[in-house]
């Protein structure tokens, strides 16, 4: 590890120096390099699934999978990162005072990043090209369950860098997915400038109790879908399909679902229809409601237990609970979030605009799904987590997150 932190470390003023054209080309040749290793990508990557089944849940399976297309896509996002803005050199505040001393405020990276993630293996080449276009270096430690295919994945990158010229050591990967690993980047002062932890709780809050270099703490969603009693029906049910079955496992899908009690009787059974009874004709996994004793009144479920509204399911459930209005709504938001994604469906200019004030986290949707809570989606060509915290970030982080600013200050002989 201490060998990987040094190289780190000394390829930081290589990178930080890079021009725009040099890390763009460099992507594209990352992005070729990675499109041209298909095959051992998907070869690691198929001993890593294997090796799972059985152990983790099959939404967590669906994470780890890779495919042809997937990595296309992966490939796809490192090229969307070269055709977006270079963040760094940004001329943020420029000022000069009476006596003609000129400070100018300028974007610059922010040096080594560490990522620790689990089970997703696109996060490597996602955090690989944000990190390069964003002039810094990064340390990869993914979970045990990926570690093949992240292997598989970072060769290809470092490949790439290599034929555009570009210091390897740009990429990295910590080869020991133990415990141990994790808690040497926690407390790689003087080496890792920031570590982003993406995964579930348990690493997350591992991260930020434990951390002695900066840490931003990403991820944990439990996002609520709140139905105000003036919503269009047909409109809320299709939010809430899409939020909580699309994809079940990531952080943005829904876990909570709040519903005016003034239209719960008239309305869960048709939540009902649309995440179970439909699903099940149609050969899907239904969802499995957990249900408050009023919401139990209005629809069949399974009572809902003590940690169920504090818990993110990463799976086929969802929490359902019963309000007295939005001021009740964004009571238990307060008390049960996780500060990622809510959404109010509503037909009332009022409702929405109470609900986005009084609501304190980091995404709020009127009458539209949590999914989109994506740096892709918001137009940053991908993410490298989602910061549910309010200091230096928050929300998708692209490559601005990924730079901090220092001052430059011109003078002439002045003196204080």
């Amino acid at each position: 590890m201490i060998n990987m932190l040094k190289a780190a470390k000394s390829a930081k003023p290589l990178i930080a120096a890079l021009n725009e054209e040099q890390k763009n080309n460099a992507l594209k040749a990352m992005a070729k390099a990675l499109c041209d290793s298909k095959e051992q990508i998907l070869s690691s990557n198929k001993i890593d699934v294997e090796k799972a089944r059985g152990v983790v849940s099959d939404v967590m399976i669906d994470r780890l999978m890779l495919t042809e297309s997937r990595i296309e896509a992966m490939a796809q996002g490192i090229l969307d990162v070269a055709g977006l803005p270079d963040p760094t050199g940004r001329v943020l505040e420029e000022n000069t005072r009476a006596d003609g001393l000129k400070i100018t405020k300028v974007s610059v990276p922010i040096g080594v990043v560490a990522i620790i993630y689990e089970s997703r293996p696109n996060v490597t080449s996602d955090a690989a090209a944000l990190s390069l276009k964003s002039g810094n270096v990064c340390i990869l430690r993914s979970g045990k369950e990926a570690f093949g295919s992240a292997n598989a994945i970072v060769n290809a990158l470092r490949q790439g860098l290599k034929s555009a010229g570009v210091c390897e050591n740009a990429i990295n990967l910590v080869q020991d997915t133990s415990r141990d690993s994790a808690t040497a980047l926690m407390k790689a002062n003087g080496f890792v400038d920031m570590l982003i932890p993406r995964g579930g709780a348990g690493l997350i809050n591992a991260c930020v109790q434990n951390a002695t270099v900066p840490c931003i703490a990403t991820g944990t969603g439990i996002c609520h879908i709140y139905v105000e009693q003036t919503a269009d029906f047909d409109m809320a049910l299709k939010i809430i399909e899409n939020a909580k079955t699309s994809r079940p496992s990531v952080c943005n899908a829904a876990e909570v679902l709040l519903v005016d009690k003034a239209i719960a009787k008239e309305f869960l059974p048709l939540v009902k229809k649309v995440l179970v009874d439909n699903r099940k004709a149609n050969g899907l996994i239904p969802v499995e409601l957990r249900l408050d004793s009023f919401a139990a009144e209005c629809t069949s479920g399974t009572p809902a237990g003590e940690n169920d509204f504090d818990t993110e399911f990463l799976d086929y459930i969802l929490g359902v609970k019963c309000v007295d209005g939005v001021e009740d709504a964004i009571e238990h938001i307060a008390n049960h979030s996780t500060g990622h994604s809510e959404a109010i469906v509503t037909s009332s200019n009022e409702a929405a605009n109470k609900f986005t004030l009084g609501v304190d986290s980091a995404a709020v949707y009127v009458n539209s799904s949590t999914r989109f809570t994506d740096g892709g989606e918001f137009g940053l060509g991908c993410e490298m987590g989602i910061s549910t915290q309010k200091l230096h970030a928050r929300g998708p982080m692209g490559l601005k997150e990924l730079n901090t600013y220092k001052y430059i200050i011109h003078g002439n002989g002045h003196i204080r």
